[in-house]
């Protein structure tokens, strides 16, 4: 814990990126050493002379411990690259964060994640395509990674809440409520930490949501994945941007073919041409990353019924939300039985309460 607030305050220096962050770690035995060192040693850790001075200057206006408390206010975690939680798929990649800040739970950190992006300015064929594809996803147990921004990425957000899976947002500004981008989608946020789901971040807290941050936040929407689904996308969207970066990773590019003459399909259709893999359904994004056996293994792991009561409930319950009264009705136990099972069957990740007394599939 006394050295997380040092990892804080060397985060809060914006020049500070991946690359130098790595070459302090390296240097250093410790936070708490780098964040005291002397200006000399920062040049022997490869950090240029500008820079440098410039830290000795700013540490000077950071108090370490009011870091740590005010992410202890804000509700929010760290995660360092150290940490054994640290996702797998996104150590993988050139230039990961060496510290991450995010709400909710880090078992949304799957294996099997896929990045569904696409256009702020969606049309209708967007929409259909989206929902139908993200619940799909979820069917078979893959986690969906997008970036929180209006359009494609809130539907494939709500989609798979709603459909009982697993979402992971990444943004392009600090965690804290008063810094997430955009506002109108902090309600989402909550909802998708409140199913069991992340919100996550590379910047401080406080951080604004500058313009350049979020190309640099698609590197992460692709690197948490094992491939990513381009919905619609112009020819020079962000969307497009995290699938070059997805190529960069050595991941798969994915995208759904659209109208030749609508401007919401030029990215896509691009990505067609240049390579990406045609998508009509789920189906074809499973095949092609071989996944069938592994989310089978998952699916059936995880509900096999322990009780004839957990069998009854388990054979009326899918991705759907279906009321406790439905559920009383359908098995015919008793409301006592019913609740007590669930609740068990809850505790064991085998289901999912959706709020209200509705009940879903866990995954």
């Amino acid at each position: 814990m006394e050295d997380l607030k040092y990892w804080l305050a060397l985060s809060q220096f914006y020049k500070f990126g991946p690359v130098k962050f790595k070459k302090i770690k390296k240097h250093f035995p410790n936070m708490a050493a780098a964040f005291k060192a002397p200006l000399t040693e920062y040049l022997r850790a490869g950090i240029d002379e500008k820079t440098a001075e410039e830290f000795t200057i700013f540490k000077h206006q950071v108090e370490p411990d009011k870091l740590l408390e005010n992410l202890k206010k804000e509700k929010i975690k760290i995660l360092t690259i150290d940490d054994a939680a640290y996702p797998k798929l996104l150590k993988q990649i050139y230039d990961h964060p060496l510290l991450i800040y995010y709400r909710g739970d880090l078992e949304a950190f799957s294996e099997f994640a896929l990045a569904v992006v696409g256009t702020r300015k969606f049309t209708a064929y967007g929409q259909q395509v989206t929902e139908k594809m993200v619940k799909e996803l979820v069917a078979n147990n893959l986690t969906i990674v997008s970036g929180l921004a209006l359009g494609i990425d809130t539907l494939a957000h709500l989609a798979a809440v709603e459909a009982g899976g697993r979402t992971i947002a990444v943004l392009g500004s600090g965690l804290d409520q008063q810094s997430i981008f955009p506002s109108q989608n902090r309600y989402l946020a909550d909802k998708i930490e409140a199913r069991g789901g992340l919100i996550l971040t590379e910047y401080a807290l406080g951080t604004p949501p500058l313009g350049h941050h979020f190309p640099q936040r698609n590197r992460l929407i692709s690197g948490l994945s094992l491939g990513t689904l381009v919905i619609e996308a112009g020819e020079k969207s962000g969307a497009v941007i995290t699938a070059m970066h997805a190529l960069e990773q050595n991941r798969d590019i994915f995208a759904i073919p659209g109208n030749i003459y609508s401007p919401y399909s030029q990215g896509t259709n691009s990505l067609i041409k240049m390579g990406a893999k045609l998508i009509a359904s789920a189906k074809d994004i499973i095949e092609s990353l071989d996944l069938a056996d592994a989310v089978s293994y998952l699916e059936n792991k995880k509900i096999i019924p322990e009780s004839a009561e957990e069998k009854l409930i388990l054979a009326k319950l899918n991705y759907e939300p279906v009321h406790i009264d439905q559920l009383v009705h359908l098995t015919k136990l008793d409301t006592s039985v019913i609740n007590s099972t669930l609740t068990i069957m809850e505790m064991k990740g085998i289901i999912k309460n959706l709020g209200n007394m509705q009940y879903v599939l866990a995954r």
